[in-house]
Order: C-alpha cells, then structure tokens, then sequence
C-alpha cells in the first residue's frame, strides 16, 4: 500500500487536497457498500447532525444526509479491513510526514436523491482535534449527470470531485471549506477524521 499512500500524499502536497482513485480495494469497497445497504434496510442511518457537543442540531436544509458511526471494535470483517487500511495510512502519516495524527472517527455517509451538503468547514471553532478530512466513495458507474460531485474550494478558484467508486480525497479539516452538490441518485460513501487529540 506504501506507493498508494505516497501517491495521496504527494497529490495533496501539490494542490492542498490529496487524490487516490484506487485507495480501496474494489472487492473491499463492495462489501463495505453491502454493509452500508443493509444498515439502511435495517434504519440504523440516522440524520446527520451540524455542530458538535451542546451545538449539535439537525438542519435539512444546510445537510441532508443520513449516516452510521463505525467502530474498529464491531466483529464486521470488512470493516475491520478497511480500519486495517486506515491504520497502516496513519503510520505512514505518521512516520514519513510527522503529522502526530493519534486517532480518527468515521462513518457510513448515506445521500438519497435529491440531498446535498452546503458549504462548510470541517474543523469545530471550540475543538480543533480534526487534523485531516478523508473521503472514501462507494458508488460504481458514476457520471457526471449523476451530480453529488464534492466541491472544494480554494483561495482563488473551486476543484470538483466525482464520488466514483474506490476513490480517496484527503484534505486538512481547517483549511478548505467544501459542499455536496445536489446528488440526483443515491450517493454513498465513508467520511471521517483523522484526529490530533491532545
């Protein structure tokens, strides 16, 4: 995986975002997909929130996705391989960027027709433990009529993402505010954060 993590970590030192289309397995991405689907067949998704702790409220409006945290300590086997994954990326982090990452959180992140998420910024004003964002797409034969796309923007221009299948976009969480465009069909994927908690 070393020149997979390389190839994210140059692409981010290049352009501020870091970009890997193959960063998951497709066997790997598969499943996780199923487990996320059967969660929704089963309504463990639930709205997401914006803000955090006491400020945590639920605004359709600003964001209308559903989601599901995971826990590396669920007997899932796929989902303990895609923690095995991001376990081995924050060594690397670690090791070769001294970026004293210490932990992360991560969930399923659901988008039925029609949602989206405005822009915001990922980092909390009264908590910043978000070192780095990461987004990891579980869709298959995507297109751009699609929508869904992740906007990211920067100082002086804007950079648009497709959400297919595999891929992983990476960014610091205080840096660059982003937004879901309206998805036009059911757009899913894991989003997460690596933490420097002190």
């Amino acid at each position: 995986m070393d020149h997979v993590f390389e190839g994210i970590i140059a692409s981010f030192l290049e352009n501020r975002v870091g970009l890997m289309d193959d960063f998951l397995d497709p066997i790997l991405s598969s499943k996780l997909k199923e487990n996320l689907l059967a969660l929704l067949f089963e309504k463990q998704l639930k709205a997401a929130g914006i803000g955090n702790n006491a400020k945590l409220v639920t605004d359709k409006a600003i964001r209308s996705d559903i989601i599901y945290w995971l826990d590396p300590k669920d007997n899932n086997t796929h989902e303990k391989s895609f923690f095995e994954v991001i376990d081995a990326f924050v060594k690397y982090l670690n090791q070769t960027c001294y970026t004293g990452i210490t932990g992360y959180e991560f969930h399923y992140a659901y988008y039925e027709e029609g949602s989206s998420y405005k822009r915001h910024l990922d980092q909390f004003k009264d908590n910043q433990s978000r070192a780095y964002s990461m987004i990891m797409y579980l869709n298959s034969d995507w297109v751009p009529l699609d929508g869904g796309q992740l906007c990211i923007y920067h100082p002086t221009d804007k950079q648009v993402i497709s959400p297919m299948n595999g891929k992983c976009v990476f960014f610091k969480s205080s840096e660059l505010e982003h937004e879901v465009l309206l998805s036009h069909k059911p757009r899913m994927s894991i989003t997460g954060w690596l933490r420097t908690d002190g």
